[in-house]
């Protein structure tokens, strides 16, 4: 079998594949194994090509030993790092032995295994501060304040917050798990926007007053109809409302402003714009592409402290996909954020469903 022959078969599988012949040098490589290693690499030594230890083994064990291997290789590109499982494959050929490597790339794979991994460890996290103190106190209301009747009073009351936040977690990590079963199906019930921004307001009416804060209504007053979840987007607006009043400094209104973009998304049709705007502290640019990612936060002892767990803006980004919208973050230190939801807008009127 020729050279040109084994280019042809090589051309004919998508994987990335390359030949190394007996003098350890590259013979062939199809173009997805060019662009992978660069153009340079056939006709030279494989180690110029590949120069991680555990590929270059395998590949010696094929060539010397006729022995069939596997390795991991990892190659940092200019946006992101590609992650490979090379299969090395021993061949007998006329002019002698080969080794033959096929890329498989489980980048995708490793990421989804890197999340699942830090999603276990951030609830660990979550769950394990509050146990802890709920434990401690439980014990010295074994113990020593047995008898006190005030240390048992402030005891129990830092109790039922940790047990709250605890709860709080529990149930914005079921809302999160049931939203993402939900995200490939659209909604097709039709609602009316503005009816479910106003029993978010209402639901919050007492924490803004507690906080002194105002919520000011702009743009459109009566119904704006749209396909929705009613329940799914109360959620959306009651948590981007509640945090930009826990958020947006005492004393300091928040504004929610309902606008038609006719525009729409991507010119795709038209839409509607919902706006949350507060005038607090503002955000750094440096967090606002994570900001959407599960358990991060800027300030992470004031989000406690306030009672957040981290999985809001995930929940409202998830819910905002399932709708087929987008959703966008501006913010700038001492200026205040902008939490912006653009959902599209059928053109056919029904009677909204929710109430």
């Amino acid at each position: 079998m020729g050279s040109y022959t084994i280019a042809q078969m090589l051309e004919g599988v998508p994987l990335p594949l390359m030949l190394i012949d007996g003098d350890e040098r590259l013979i062939a490589a199809n173009q997805p194994a060019i662009r992978l290693l660069g153009p340079g690499a056939v006709g030279r030594h494989y180690v110029m090509a590949m120069r991680q230890p555990a590929l270059l083994d395998a590949v010696d064990a094929a060539l010397r030993q006729d022995r069939q291997g596997r390795a991991r290789l990892s190659i940092t590109g200019p946006s992101r790092e590609a992650i490979f499982r090379v299969t090395v494959t021993p061949l007998s050929r006329d002019e002698g032995r080969a080794a033959l490597c096929a890329f498989e790339d489980i980048t995708e794979q490793e990421q989804m295994g890197a999340i699942r991994r830090d999603f276990v460890a951030n609830v660990s996290h979550e769950l394990r501060t509050p146990l802890t103190a709920l434990l401690g106190f439980i014990e010295t209301l074994q113990g020593a304040a047995k008898d006190d009747p005030a240390a048992r009073a402030r005891f129990l009351g830092i109790m039922a917050r940790e047990a709250g936040r605890m709860n709080r977690l529990v149930q914005d990590l079921l809302s999160l798990s049931r939203v993402e079963a939900d995200e490939r199906v659209r909604p097709t019930a039709r609602i009316d926007v503005n009816l479910v921004i106003g029993q978010a307001i209402a639901a919050l009416k007492p924490l803004a007053e507690a906080a002194g804060v105002e919520i000011l209504r702009e743009g459109e007053t009566g119904p704006v109809l749209l396909p929705g979840d009613a329940d799914q987007l109360t959620q959306v607006f009651h948590n981007l409302i509640e945090n930009a009043v826990k958020y947006g400094g005492a004393g300091k209104p928040v504004t929610v402003a309902v606008l038609h973009d006719p525009d729409g998304i991507a010119r795709l049709g038209p839409a509607v714009r919902i706006e949350v705007i507060d005038r607090g502290e503002g955000i750094d640019a440096i967090h606002l592409p994570r900001l959407t990612e599960r358990f991060y936060r800027v300030d992470t002892h004031r989000s406690r402290e306030k009672g957040g767990t981290g999985l809001g803006l995930a929940i409202v980004k998830h819910i905002v996909n399932r709708h087929r919208g987008r959703f966008r973050i501006e913010s700038e230190p001492g200026k205040g954020s902008r939490f912006t939801v653009i959902l599209p807008v059928e053109s056919a009127a029904e009677t909204p469903v929710a109430s």
